[in-house]
């Protein structure tokens, strides 16, 4: 693992000093360049996780398809979706509007004297010890991820942005990504809280970070593939589709209800904690009820975000 951890390290050095670094002086950044450090790290994680998604979930997809495909627009949208996010486009924006109020938030708390927590030091000699603290925290993430997809439905406002995700009709290893702008700055922001409040690392907010995109892009895909009697320990393509199936596995009961079933985003145990698990080894078609009525959810990128924020405001 140091191995890697070095290679990396090295990778992000040279993509810095060679492209990056003098993209920003040529910008007139150069009083950014310990944040432009940092963002080549993302960057760099997120060609490589592309790179996986071409070389193994794209084999995978090749090799038992749950179904053709037809819309090739839609899923290069998702494309376009998958590129902002994993290439470092979103954290972009973020950094220069959203990270500052962050920034703000941690230098007031040590202002205020609120003590620092970390969850490493929950039990000396135990939580310190690297895998132990890194599936606690992978646990403790997936715990809130849970919850808050649970939001996303379960919250009629939060619903009509959250609405754009389903509208794909034919699900693919790219459709994770496909979401509204504002309902990824929601999501993002109660994670970037809650790694303040427990202290969580950096490098192992980035390893929870990608270990999380890497399964949800898996999940998504367009593969018949169960993961057997691990089905109730980890989030498979299968498990997941349920989540998605049409009129059933995220509105039963209309949206913006709690009526739905599989939001697990890695570990099926809070489906099975909180009575939402369904394992009916279907591979149902996927999308939003209305869209068989003909509700538009839109076809471009910005199409698709300017009804997402007409639904919001009811119109």
């Amino acid at each position: 693992m140091s191995s890697l951890v070095e290679l990396f390290g090295r990778m992000q050095q040279w993509l810095f000093e060679a492209l990056v670094q003098p993209l920003m002086f040529a910008l007139g950044l150069g009083n950014l360049l310990e944040d432009g450090f940092v963002a080549t790290g993302w960057l760099l994680v997120g060609v490589l996780e592309v790179l996986v998604m071409l070389l193994v979930f794209g084999a995978l997809e090749r090799w038992r398809p749950v179904e053709p495909i037809t819309d090739r627009r839609g899923v290069s949208m998702d494309i376009i979706y998958t590129l902002v996010h994993r290439l470092g486009l979103f954290r972009v924006a973020l950094f220069f509007t959203l990270d500052p109020l962050w920034d703000s938030l941690t230098g007031w708390l040590r202002i205020a004297d609120v003590p620092a927590f970390s969850l490493d030091n929950l039990w000396p000699g135990v939580t310190d010890v690297g895998w132990v603290s890194f599936a606690l925290y992978l646990l403790l993430f997936d715990f809130a991820a849970y919850w808050l997809h649970r939001g996303q439905h379960g919250l009629n406002l939060w619903w009509q942005l959250h609405a754009l995700h389903h509208s794909q009709r034919q699900m693919t290893m790219w459709s994770d990504n496909r979401n509204h702008l504002l309902d990824d700055v929601l999501v993002d922001s109660a994670f970037v809280l809650l790694a303040l409040l427990v202290g969580i690392a950096p490098a192992q907010f980035v390893a929870v970070v990608v270990l999380t995109r890497m399964l949800e892009s898996l999940s998504h895909a367009n593969v018949r593939l169960s993961f057997g009697p691990l089905e109730r320990a980890l989030v498979s393509p299968r498990f997941h589709r349920q989540h998605h199936a049409l009129g059933e596995g995220h509105e039963s009961d209309g949206p913006g209800s709690l009526g739905g079933c599989n939001y697990a985003v890695l570990f099926p145990v809070w489906d099975l904690l909180f009575g939402t698990a369904r394992f009916d080894g279907r591979y149902a078609p996927t999308g939003v009820r209305d869209q068989l009525q003909g509700h538009d959810y839109g076809r471009g990128f910005w199409s698709q975000q300017w009804l997402g924020l007409r639904r919001l405001f009811g119109r």
